[in-house]
């Protein structure tokens, strides 16, 4: 290039409105032409002919020349479209001579305020992508075995966009690319799923969940990860990840993070923070015609994400701002004054970036010395002003990602994703503050493309772009809050109870450490879980056991209609008891031993003396078979086919006459479908259900009402249990899927395909031990939903398992008539 007589090395870059000249000395100013803007001769030392880029130029002049935004745009594109038909992808940019191309199309590759056109090519080993102008570099390539995520992106509100990563927790991914058609974008995807499936699990919003929940990712990684789900990305700064602002105290020379005073009310955005801001807010809304908005302004906007980075990328600032830096004033000169401005301000409403969460503090300090103007009090802008509580830059950032993973922020979390992420995102349905975020929202996807009128197009696609996106609604339900170290059970008082009840020290506190401990041994050693003995007790299916205190006897039950004593001193059947020529279902030890309640599918509940060894009691309390049995405090919960659930008090101390008024009906849950299975919370202050048509259902027992009715499997829900927190309930269906719902909010979070239907399990809220149709046990990873190791046990499908309190035993039973004893060997 050739400057005022100088020359001037650098790159020529022509642009859809613009040339543009980097000259490769940074000292050099970067030139930009467009119409009107004076004249400089460039000399091109490259192997594009002259004369296509004197074409292409001529060109962009005459669509600059057209009177209307929407006939130029489209002018643009029909020449990027005329040069991207002439050209095809360079297979000699294949890494090696053996790869098989799959597809190649059309794509530009995304970058902050810019997209670069070009060509994308798939083979069996890796993804290329190559720009039709050749910067920054000739190709891009991403070996697929590197590739560590994928997510589909909306680009503008229109399904086009793939972002690809090939690291688990960085913000930055390797490439973002936006397709002409979904059609091209949806089978590149499924080409990389597809081969990704052998090699990797795939994480949603369910799993993502569930691994913070129980605090196997922080706070900072699963905003990361909710943020890509999303579809925000650092590429695409009209959707840049969002993160909160967690403290309020920026004056203080110490920052407490035990004092809930020193952060910021989570449950609300930040619009309505401020109370008498909120009320102008408000009126002025009521007042306003239609269309009518509340706060005018987005929680995230280029603009915004912007003026936080300006010190580390000047370069988007001048660009988004034709060149110049915004007045020096409003430039992001002290935290304070931000956070002030945020609740004060009649139009500033911004939350913060990952960046305030990160470990690289760059963009708090001006080391690029940039001119960013003088302030009227004639200070020049430098490095951000810091709160007093934060030694330096470093300092400042650590001190918030304390804040962001305390006790406070972990507790309150659920309710900020709520309102950006959940259902609370109501976008421009909203009226009232406390359920808006945004009101002028383009939430559930603009269709630009049906927009016929071009100039109403590039206006809608202008202001979706500049004006700021709200997220992709992740959750429909409230989001679970945290479990933090200080709580520990649910406590249901009332139905609508789901509150954390602090645990409290007691005298037993040792030795529940002390079990707590084995369990977890156990636990740790279920993989090596040898057989003891194998019994053949049964002329059909086992359904059931109930095992007394000691372990010394094993009661099961059977679809021959029999109930078995084995005994574990003498190795030996010692008795076989039959109640009616059907099935029964499952069986239930009460308390001392002495009385084991059987579930039948004659309608009835059979009592059974193990002292006397005779049938005590029948109650006969069912319009169909009962399916199952649960004992709890002295009383009695019974499934049935019949669609009902019902809780039976025992008036008498001691079952010892056949007199069914010793039965008090104290509740009866009704249900649309035959209830398959129910469990209690080792609290019995919740029961869930189960029913044949893959509905579960949570009561809260001391009220004897519905808390959460959802949906939960596609067909007939097998087996469900809590976890030992009560936080969870693990289920398995007929539908080949293992599923965890919270308690708290009825919500599915993660749901596990299982390859054959798994018909039992236990587990410890973290690992499961299950049987199904194969015969083998299964041990399952449940954050990572994989199976650790298969043990091989029954000779067709595992109906019945059951565990000891301690962990320490392990009895099965199956479609092969037999029970096997386990032990886990440490």
């Amino acid at each position: 290039g050739s400057v005022r007589d100088r020359r001037v090395r650098g790159s020529f870059k022509v642009c859809s409105k613009s040339v543009i000249f980097e000259p490769e000395d940074a000292a050099e100013p970067i030139l930009k032409v467009g119409r009107g803007t004076g004249h400089y001769l460039f000399h091109l030392e490259t192997t594009v002919k002259t004369e296509d880029v004197v074409q292409t130029l001529l060109q962009l002049h005459r669509a600059s020349c057209l009177d209307k935004l929407g006939d130029q745009t489209a002018m643009i594109a029909a020449n990027l479209q005329s040069r991207l038909a002439r050209t095809s992808f360079d297979k000699n940019g294949f890494q090696s001579v053996s790869e098989q191309p799959h597809m190649e199309c059309e794509a530009e590759m995304v970058s902050p305020l810019v997209t670069n056109p070009g060509h994308v090519c798939i083979t069996n080993q890796s993804l290329y992508f190559q720009p039709l102008n050749s910067y920054p570099d000739s190709v891009v390539q991403i070996r697929l075995h590197s590739i560590r995520r994928i997510y589909k992106r909306r680009h503008g509100l229109r399904p086009l966009g793939m972002e690809v990563f090939c690291s688990e927790d960085d913000l930055c991914s390797d490439i973002y690319l936006k397709f002409y058609n979904t059609k091209d974008r949806d089978e590149l995807y499924y080409y990389i799923a597809t081969f990704l499936e052998n090699h990797m699990a795939e994480h949603t919003a369910e799993s993502y969940m569930l691994q913070w929940q129980r605090g196997h990712i922080s706070n900072y990684q699963y905003l990361l990860h909710l943020n890509n789900l999303a579809d925000r990305s650092v590429n695409d700064l009209s959707q840049y990840p969002v993160f909160p602002w967690v403290i309020s105290d920026y004056s203080s020379p110490r920052l407490d993070l035990n004092n809930p005073a020193s952060f910021r009310d989570l449950t609300r955005p930040v619009g309505a923070l401020n109370t008498e801001r909120l009320e102008r807010l408000l009126a002025r809304y009521r007042d306003m015609p239609e269309p009518s908005f509340m706060y005018g302004s987005h929680y995230s906007s280029p603009g915004y994400v912007l003026f936080y980075l300006v010190r580390v990328a000047p370069e988007y600032m001048l660009c988004l701002q034709n060149g110049r830096y915004d007045h020096a004033d409003r430039m992001f000169n002290n935290i304070a004054e931000t956070w002030r401005n945020c609740l004060d301000g009649a139009t500033d409403f911004k939350e913060l970036i990952p960046e305030f969460y990160g470990s690289d503090s760059r963009f708090l300090r001006n080391e690029l010395c940039l001119n960013l103007g003088k302030r009227q009090g004639g200070g020049k802008v430098g490095d951000v002003i810091l709160p007093p509580w934060a030694s330096d830059a470093d300092d400042f950032l650590q001190k918030l990602r304390c804040a962001l993973e305390s006790q406070y922020v972990s507790e309150n979390l659920h309710e900020w994703i709520d309102l950006v992420f959940g259902y609370k995102q109501r976008g421009c349905e909203a009226v009232a503050a406390h359920n808006v975020f945004h009101p002028l929202t383009y939430e559930g996807g603009i269709d630009c493309d049906s927009i016929e009128d071009p100039d109403q197009k590039i206006a809608m696609l202008t202001q979706i772009l500049e004006f700021g996106q709200t997220p992709r609604q992740l959750f429909s339900t409230p989001h679970p809050q945290r479990i933090t170290p200080r709580y520990s059970s649910v406590s249901t008082t009332t139905p609508s109870s789901s509150e954390l009840s602090p645990v409290t020290p007691s005298e037993d506190s040792s030795f529940e450490d002390l079990t707590e401990e084995s369990k977890k041994l156990a636990w740790s050693n279920m993989s090596k879980l040898t057989l003891q003995c194998r019994h053949k007790l049964h002329k059909e299916a086992v359904t059931g056991f109930a095992v007394t205190c000691n372990g010394a006897s094993i009661f099961s039950t059977s679809r021959d209609s029999t109930l078995k004593m084995f005994s574990r001193e003498s190795n030996s059947l010692q008795r076989s008891i039959s109640f009616s020529n059907m099935a029964l279902s499952s069986c239930q030890m009460l308390p001392e031993d002495q009385t084991v309640v059987c579930s039948s599918w004659d309608n009835n509940i059979y009592f059974y003396s193990v002292a006397f060894g005779r049938r005590q009691d029948t109650l006969m309390g069912h319009d169909d078979a009962v399916s199952k049995v649960c004992w709890k405090d002295d009383q009695l919960y019974t499934a049935s086919w019949d669609s009902t659930v019902k809780v039976w008090r025992c008036v008498a101390a001691e079952i010892s006459t056949n007199k069914r008024s010793q039965f008090e009906l104290l509740a009866e849950f009704e249900h649309d479908a035959g209830v398959n299975t129910i469990a209690l919370n080792p609290a019995g202050t919740l029961l869930a259900s189960g029913t044949k048509e893959g509905t579960l259902s949570l009561w809260d027992i001391p009220s004897f009402t519905l808390l959460h009715q959802m949906p939960c499997h596609a067909a007939k829900i097998h087996h469900m249990a809590f976890s030992p927190d009560s936080r969870h309930i693990l289920s398995v269906g007929e539908d080949v899927t293992m599923r965890v719902t919270d308690v708290q909010t009825g919500m599915l979070i993660s749901t596990i395909p299982t390859e054959e239907e798994q018909r039992c399990f236990c587990w410890d809220g973290n690992t499961v031990l299950s049987g199904g149709q194969s015969g083998d046990l299964r041990l399952w990873d449940l954050l990572s939903g994989k199976v650790m190791h298969k043990i091989p046990a029954h000779r067709g499908t595992v109906t019945a398992v059951w565990m000891s309190e301690q962990c320490s035993t392990v009895i099965t039973g199956g479609e092969d008539k037999q029970m096997l004893v386990w032990k886990p060997q440490y």
